[in-house]
């Protein structure tokens, strides 16, 4: 079956009674309700020379409205770089454990006008490696990957696996708001035994964001996998050339995409073209400027993936002449995912009223708590700090954090890419920063050491510990301050790309100089880009910085005269945040920089994605990281299992694991210095994953909560020696007394 958009599928299940008996009354007509109850329920509606499906998701006045593009048979014939339909698979779009495990992504036949199928392919070799660590040494086809069976077993195999893929878009009516989706169902699926796992995106990545994490999981149990981008993605709106990415990947103008698009910005022609002659080469970032506050909806985005994931299996099924009905009552459904995707998964259950999810596995979750709201830690004993929004400390570690990574406690001993503030004239501007922050008395101390030791010292009251300290160097380095501190605010506040929030834009930028030039290689981006500004090929610009509009690497600041990193942008971003100026602690105005009225539009926003912790008694297994400095524990996987505990007290169904010399990026483990040190967390997500199946299908009981004792591989930086499973040890069914992680109360409690 070639890629072709396909609408039939839509014309089949409008027979299909039995999907919404529950709420509508025939099959023929009526308009879509919501369901009483706050369940996802599918409806159908036809009407003369059009068919649409709906799907109706708690907190939704109207059902939102799917549109399929394709349906797609991938034979999995053999593995090579070719990318045709009858040369991919589900997994690994034909290239095998080999081509993931390739250093270089498969060649294009022409870069410059990719087709969709190879847009395909080298997006699911991108965001596969993006996860995880595809060496050898660090694991790779050994522990997981393609290659390693559902038991363990290491094979020769290339693991492709055949199967049938439905692609669709979630639109609320409005044509703002745009959600991928894609189903996959593998040639393995057991109709006796159906299963599906659903696996939002991790970070802002595009709809294959999580194909290592569930999508590899579930499809190696013949499951089918619901994966969507929750509203992020690679919507990468040109503005200068006003083109867009469409839904397969593939680039063109936005008159020419239209409904198409996985993005374009609201913005009219003439407002266009004034934009682009005061700031050229600029692009719009789906996540950041869809002006939707995606993350509010990352929890219905997953239950409508679900339900639209029923719809494709009974059409899949139908197609071959097998009338058969899939939903909560007869389909195993599993939640997992990482990062944001790990968030998406909590936040559907807790929306489930209705019980389409079984159980839920969250790796390294972003999980948005205000505040300790009846809950404590402890580690160790000694109570913990933190339980702030990622928004709050995000901007906060901004501001801090290339002064606190010249502290001696934070030095990195080891050459490494990532030792970032050593090269590059890099070390002068983080003095500068210092500098600066002591001048409007933001951090203590007469010598560059003092000021970068209470930098220090404030970031670990915010919810860092000891164990990130020689990771603010690399965090901050990498951009995550910078790049997470530009695009959350604006994608809370809902601000237009014309707003300028802060000064602040994104371009492709000279990697010598900082300025904003014409972006290479657009047409490639669906498959290169994550969905960030991360420089692939958007960068945040400051657009204040003195003498001229400059990426953040080569910023300076008006109150300060230097290149520091653009700390007067770094404070405007925190102001929005705060609701009042970070020097003087005065509440924000009409007149400030940034106004009262843009900090609290990003408040209101930060408001709708807070969490409540209540999972209505799911199974859960929450899966961190001890080193993770990107998304700390404190202000995360611990603080989320403290307040569930508060929502639901002893009904409480979580269990928490939570892993020593683990940190976010396990794609960052072979690179010198975190061979030596880090273990990856994607082991334990897996075993995870593992755990909860058998819990549902056989009744084996959820591992107890506790700290899981791995050791590095350690050995020279750059070279560490191969990972073994003395490494990793599992997760264990009885954790000695001092791995045991328990409650005094409402109080988590943590051993060192």
């Amino acid at each position: 079956m070639l890629r072709t958009t396909d609408p039939a599928p839509l014309r089949r299940l409008v027979p299909l009674c039995a999907v919404a008996a529950a709420v509508l009354a025939a099959c023929g007509g009526g308009s879509p309700s919501a369901d009483e109850g706050g369940a996802a329920t599918l409806l159908s509606s036809s009407s003369p020379g059009k068919s649409t499906l709906f799907v109706q998701v708690p907190g939704e006045g109207r059902p939102l409205e799917v549109t399929q593009h394709s349906v797609t048979a991938y034979p999995a014939t053999a593995a090579g770089s070719g990318a045709t339909a009858a040369t991919q698979d589900l997994l690994t779009g034909g290239i095998g454990k080999t081509g993931l495990g390739a250093p270089l992504p498969p060649a294009y036949a022409d870069a410059a006008n990719p087709t969709a199928a190879e847009l395909r392919r080298n997006a699911l070799y991108s965001n596969y490696r993006g996860i995880l660590d595809p060496s050898a040494a660090g694991g790779y086809g050994k522990f997981y990957g393609p290659n390693v069976k559902t038991d363990g077993t290491v094979t020769t195999d290339e693991g492709l696996i055949p199967g049938t893929e439905y692609v669709a878009s979630l639109d609320d009516g409005s044509g703002r708001k745009r959600v991928v989706m894609a189903v996959q169902i593998p040639d393995s699926f057991d109709t006796e035994r159906p299963c599906l796992v659903l696996g939002p995106s991790s970070g802002s990545r595009g709809v294959y964001g999580a194909i290592g994490t569930a999508g590899e999981w579930g499809l190696k149990h013949g499951c089918a996998v619901a994966l969507t981008d929750a509203g992020k993605g690679i919507g990468l709106h040109d503005l200068q050339n006003d083109t867009v990415t469409k839904v397969d990947g593939t680039r063109a103008t936005r008159a020419a995409a239209g409904a198409l698009a996985q993005f374009a910005a609201n913005v009219g022609d003439a407002a266009l073209a004034a934009f682009n002659a005061a700031l050229p080469n600029r692009f719009a970032l789906k996540h950041a400027h869809s002006q939707q506050n995606p993350e509010k909806d990352w929890g219905k985005d997953t239950l409508a993936a679900a339900q639209y994931a029923f719809v494709a299996l009974e059409d899949h099924f139908g197609r071959r002449g097998t009338r058969m009905h899939f939903d909560k009552s007869n389909t195993l459904v599993i939640a997992g995912s990482a990062s944001n995707g790990g968030a998406a998964v909590l936040r559907a259950a807790e929306l489930d009223r209705s019980g389409i999810i079984d159980g839920v596995v969250a790796s390294e979750p972003v999980t948005e708590i205000a505040g300790a709201n009846g809950f404590g830690i402890t580690v160790g004993g000694v109570p913990a700090s933190g339980f702030k929004t990622l928004a709050d400390y995000v901007t906060y570690g901004n501001l801090l954090q290339p002064c606190a990574a010249q502290a001696p406690e934070a030095a990195m001993a080891e050459l490494s890419v990532f030792n970032f503030m050593t090269i590059a004239g890099m070390n002068g501007r983080a003095q500068a920063r210092c500098a600066g922050l002591a001048a409007k008395g933001l951090v203590s101390g007469a010598t560059l050491q003092a000021q970068a030791s209470d930098a220090l010292a404030k970031l670990r009251a915010y919810g860092w510990t000891a164990e990130h300290e020689r990771m603010h160097n690399a965090h901050w380095g990498l951009g995550n301050g910078p790049i997470l501190s530009a695009m959350y605010p604006l994608a809370y506040g809902r601000f237009s790309v014309l707003d300028q929030v802060c000064g602040t834009s994104f371009a492709a930028v000279n990697p010598l100089t900082g300025d904003p030039i014409p972006a290479p290689g657009l047409a490639i981006t669906f498959a290169t880009a994550n969905g960030t500004a991360n420089g692939t090929p958007a960068t945040p610009v400051y657009d204040r910085s003195p003498g001229g509009s400059k990426a953040w690497q080569f910023a300076g600041s008006a109150s300060t005269g230097v290149l520091d990193f653009g700390l007067d942008t770094a404070l405007c971003q925190r102001a929005l945040v705060t609701g009042t100026d970070p020097v003087t602690g005065a509440p924000l105005t009409a007149a400030s920089t940034p106004t009262l009225a843009q900090s609290r539009a990003v408040q209101a926003g930060i408001a709708e994605v807070l969490v409540d912790g209540d999972l209505r008694g799911t199974p859960t297994l929450v899966v961190a990281g001890r080193s993770d400095a990107l998304v700390p524990v404190d202000n995360n996987a611990r603080a989320y299992t403290a307040l569930n505990r508060a929502s639901e007290g002893r009904k409480s169904q979580l269990h928490y694991v939570e892993v020593t010399n683990a940190q976010h990026f396990d794609t960052f483990i072979p690179l010198s210095g975190f061979d030596t040190r880090f273990v990856p967390l994607h082991v334990y997500f897996n075993e995870a994953m593992d755990r909860m199946y058998a819990h549902l299908r056989n009744g084996a009981a959820l591992p107890p909560s506790q700290v899981v004792r791995t050791t590095p591989r350690g050995g020279v930086p750059g070279a560490a020696p191969a990972l073994t499973a003395a490494n990793v040890p599992p997760i264990s069914d009885s954790p000695a007394a001092g791995d045991r992680i328990g409650f005094s109360g409402t109080t988590l409690t943590v051993p060192q």
